[in-house]
């Protein structure tokens, strides 16, 4: 991906960055009452076990501080607090003590965080780790070397520069601290691409319109993942960042992939 510090790709355009926030903002506003019908849409429903096998990796544990950023209507955050609450009773039944994790969702969109506060009430869910705030991820309100865990999830594929954002990953994450992106990629064999290919662009699109009323939301988020760097690409960009060991597991033959780095 080229990309300039004043132009931004968003979907198959190019576009001034600033714009793209707005943009992006108003994508994310009028998909977030639908946005965990979209992700079943656009991964098929995959996308359930790809977040527990990250969510799995990052493994919390008793009294961490872990970002959720792009957290959107809190998918990964309530998978985190429920293994940080096995972890917590596992340590206690061992006659240690524990505290609870703290897992501080940021969202850009205040629609998106409504969204997640609402299913939250509806499903009368406890969730005192979980905290909710607006935030920006090229520019994050923590300090420095604050935090033990930072995921984002379908998120950074969708911020107005991507270099940004992994450089603000790094610079709140502790020594030692860890990263992890889990995002759409590129599909590592020919035939499950033109496979992905036919399903994004015929599929996806017809899908948002019939269950969502919104087809240009769902072609701008198909654009955003061919438009994304491949995982090599993107590897280098987390390692430029300052992240060591970096790594990245492929999901469902590249279609997703699960990112890593080491503060």
């Amino acid at each position: 991906m080229t990309q300039s510090a004043s132009t931004s790709p968003f979907g198959f355009k190019d576009v001034d960055a600033r714009e793209k926030v707005a943009m992006v903002h108003d994508v994310f506003k009028n998909v977030a009452s639908n946005y965990d019908l979209m992700n079943d849409v656009m991964s098929g429903g995959v996308h359930h076990l790809w977040k527990d096998a990250a969510c799995a990796r990052l493994n919390p544990q008793p009294g961490e501080v872990i970002i959720d950023c792009a957290g959107g209507t809190g998918d990964i955050a309530r998978r985190l607090a429920k293994l940080a609450r096995a972890a917590k009773a596992r340590r206690i039944a061992r006659g240690y003590a524990a505290k609870d994790a703290e897992i501080r969702i940021i969202d850009y969109n205040e629609a998106m965080i409504m969204a997640g506060r609402e299913k939250s009430q509806r499903q009368h869910l406890d969730e005192p780790e979980i905290s909710w705030s607006v935030g920006d991820a090229m520019n994050l309100a923590i300090e420095d070397n604050t935090i033990d865990a930072y995921i984002i999830s379908f998120g950074i594929r969708n911020v107005a520069d991507v270099q940004v954002a992994l450089n603000e990953a790094k610079r709140v994450l502790k020594p030692g601290g860890r990263f992890f992106c889990l995002e759409f990629s590129h599909p590592t064999s020919s035939v499950i691409s033109k496979i992905y290919e036919t399903y994004s662009f015929k599929v996806i699109p017809f899908m948002g319109e019939l269950v969502a009323k919104d087809r240009d939301s769902y072609q701008y988020l198909v654009e955003s993942i061919q438009r994304f760097p491949d995982q090599d690409t993107f590897k280098g960009m987390i390692e430029k960042a300052g992240f060591r060991n970096a790594r990245y597991t492929n999901y469902s033959g590249g279609v997703c992939a699960l990112h890593e780095g080491w503060a």
